[in-house]
């Protein structure tokens, strides 16, 4: 299981940081990633990182600004936002999956509910 946090309203050029916090199974079984869904659009790939955390990738709307990071140890996933945009406004989700670290989300077996993130320009 799942569970996001950490979504908010912030103004243009802020910075939120999200959380993931798994339960179950170990998550250094699972490579971890980020979607967002912004109203009227399909789900896209923010960002993934592997299970050991030693490989990650971004998507290139997001790249020298958001930094995917996690704690094994502590079972949390976290997505650090910086110099947001409004088009950066969306539901953001975790996901985990079994298989290497991935930008499909067809790849990710457990999703969390999402947290909204809302950038006022």
């Amino acid at each position: 299981q799942l569970q996001a946090s950490g979504g908010g309203l912030v103004q243009a050029g802020g910075s939120l940081r999200l959380s993931c916090a798994a339960s179950g199974r170990s998550s250094s079984a699972y490579s971890m990633g980020w979607f967002r869904q912004a109203p009227g659009k399909e789900r896209e790939f923010v960002t993934a990182i592997s299970r050991s955390g030693g490989s990650k990738n971004y998507a290139d709307s997001v790249k020298g600004r958001f930094t995917i990071s996690r704690d094994n140890a502590r079972k949390i996933l976290y997505l650090q936002m910086n110099i947001l945009k409004p088009e950066d406004t969306a539901v953001y989700y975790c996901a985990a999956s079994t298989r290497p670290w991935t930008h499909n989300a067809d790849e990710y077996d457990y999703w969390g509910q999402g947290t909204q993130v809302t950038v006022s320009s």
